[in-house]
């Protein structure tokens, strides 16, 4: 009860305290808060006051000094950062003087020795860039650049490239003289070991060589490592090397206009009626209403389904409106290398890009584009490497209908492949073509002749384009392989029948459809048990 009753006389007490803290927080809030001049406190004129007026005029006037000051001030602070800028814009320059673009090492020929210094330095800076050091995180594995392996005998290969082969001699002379180059060099390097001085030590030879693995990353370089046999047993020797790629370079700029370009498609047949109707369809929509310029030759062997073949080139004609058709009939055994041969020097007009075609050939007009874009008169050959189409039947097996043959021309590994084996399929101008001897026409039949021409434009002074391109497709059909045919040309009409029918593992799912078909029906027997 005391407690209680001190504290009801204290409350008062308390309360009163609290009011004086917080009138006096406020006044000294109030002086606080109110404007000052420069040095002393801007007092209004009281209202009672006989100079009201000249009290408010002084005020505003010292208001507008004040204003007047504050943006003189701003003025300053901008000319500052403005010469500040401009200093740091000639350090930048200087700097960039110092350190040139990649592309000024290789232009600048003022000063020789700096450019050299440049370039020496750039290079230096691929080999901090790749992974030479230390690994680099990569978000996949598909991310992960392989290496490849080597003896001094073979190379151990992913990409196969044309040959198939996993493992191979070096068939292209520049891979051949790469790796002779760099074992020479790690050699050469053991051979004048560091901070040996004159000490006696081995010598080294190839024969010392164990193996190597490589690896090119496109923008950096080719990293090398190489192993040899050490002083004793179990022990090694190992030698790093790197080939850093110097900075791209411009060669080239410039203007190309092909709106005059005519393009001349050769095609070779003999019957195939149908399927010559199919390709004028893809010739009339590509060819005639998407491109407009461009002729057809049509190099026909033998009488048989020639009528009919005449009156759809006709009839093409009539519809579409097209006059630039050429019809040739030759009286012989079906040679595609002849019929090409015949078709492009028929040609009476200007130069003109040749396009060598198939009847089972789907183009787009984009392709025609790329045909003329990489041909050029006494420079330049185009070789395309097609996709071609898997067996539609076992591609689209599985379903209640095969689709259109638009839908079906999608580039995928289940739907077909890279025909990089074929070289039938070539765009080149005619004058090379003719400069060059044309086709080999001994050979007879199917397959050879488009090798032979090949040859002979790679070993002449002509630029080959072979490039994969999305554009031409080689329409699945069933190959018939003749008896008449030579032992090399029956092989190779069997490995392009094999190799047209569908993938590996399209083919091993009919190889093993008996024991999926089993399996399938013991999983249904087991379900019903339970």
């Amino acid at each position: 009860m005391m407690l209680r009753r001190g504290f009801i006389l204290f409350l008062p007490r308390l309360v009163g305290l609290l009011v004086v803290a917080c009138c006096s927080m406020s006044i000294v809030y109030m002086l606080a808060c109110t404007p000052k001049g420069d040095n002393q406190q801007l007092a209004l004129p009281r209202v009672h006051s006989p100079t009201v007026k000249e009290g408010y005029e002084a005020v505003l006037q010292e208001r507008e000094e004040q204003h007047h000051n504050y943006i003189t001030s701003l003025k300053k602070q901008i000319a500052e950062l403005k010469a500040e800028l401009e200093g740091r814009t000639e350090q930048l320059k200087k700097m960039q003087n110092q350190h040139p673009d990649p592309l000024d090492i290789w232009l600048d020929h003022s000063n020789p020795e700096k450019a050299q210094a440049n370039l020496l330095a750039f290079l230096r800076s691929q080999v901090d860039k790749a992974e030479v050091h230390s690994g680099v995180k990569l978000s996949t594995e598909y991310a992960a650049v392989p290496f490849e392996s080597f003896t001094l005998q073979k190379v151990y290969q992913l990409e196969t490239g044309l040959t198939r082969h996993p493992e191979e001699k070096p068939v292209r002379k520049d891979k051949r003289d790469e790796l002779i180059e760099v074992i020479e060099l790690a050699v050469g390097s053991l051979n004048k070991p560091e901070g040996v001085g004159n000490a006696k030590h081995r010598i080294y030879t190839a024969s010392d060589f164990i193996e190597g693995i490589y690896r090119t990353e496109k923008n950096k370089g080719t990293l090398y490592e190489l192993t040899f046999k050490g002083d004793a047993k179990h022990q090694f020797k190992r030698i790093v090397l790197f080939r850093p790629f110097g900075p791209v370079m411009k060669v080239k700029n410039e203007n190309v206009n092909m709106a005059d370009t005519l393009i001349n498609v050769i095609v070779p047949l003999a019957k195939r009626a149908s399927k010559f109707r199919q390709f004028m369809q893809n010739f009339r929509e590509m060819g005639i209403q998407q491109d407009g310029r461009i002729h057809l030759t049509v190099v026909y062997f033998g009488k048989e389904q020639m009528n009919e073949v005449k009156s759809i080139l006709e009839n093409t004609s009539k519809s579409a409106n097209f006059k630039n058709f050429t019809f040739i009939q030759l009286n012989e055994e079906f040679s595609r290398g002849k019929g090409l041969d015949v078709g492009a020097r028929f040609w009476k007009g200007n130069n003109v890009v040749l396009f060598f075609c198939d009847v089972d050939i789907y183009f787009t007009a984009e392709f025609l584009n790329s045909c003329r874009l990489n041909t050029q008169p006494g420079k330049k050959v185009f070789y395309p490497v097609l996709f071609s189409q898997y067996n539609p039947s076992i591609i689209y097996g599985h379903h209640d209908s095969i689709p259109s043959l638009e839908q079906q021309l999608i580039i995928k590994k289940e739907t077909g492949f890279w025909r990089d084996f074929g070289f039938g399929m070539t765009c080149q101008y005619r004058s090379d073509f003719i400069n060059i001897g044309g086709f080999d026409l001994d050979i007879k039949g199917w397959g050879g002749e488009d090798v032979h021409l090949y040859r002979k434009y790679l070993h002449s002074n002509l630029i080959v384009i072979r490039t994969p391109v999305r554009g031409l497709f080689h329409l699945w059909h069933e190959k018939q392989c003749l008896d008449e045919l030579t032992p090399e040309q029956y092989k190779m009409c069997m490995q392009s029948k094999a190799m047209n029918e569908a993938s590996h593992g399209q083919l091993g799912m009919l190889v093993f459809k008996q024991e999926i078909e089993t399996h399938l029906h013991r999983q249904k027997l087991r379900s019903k048990k339970m």
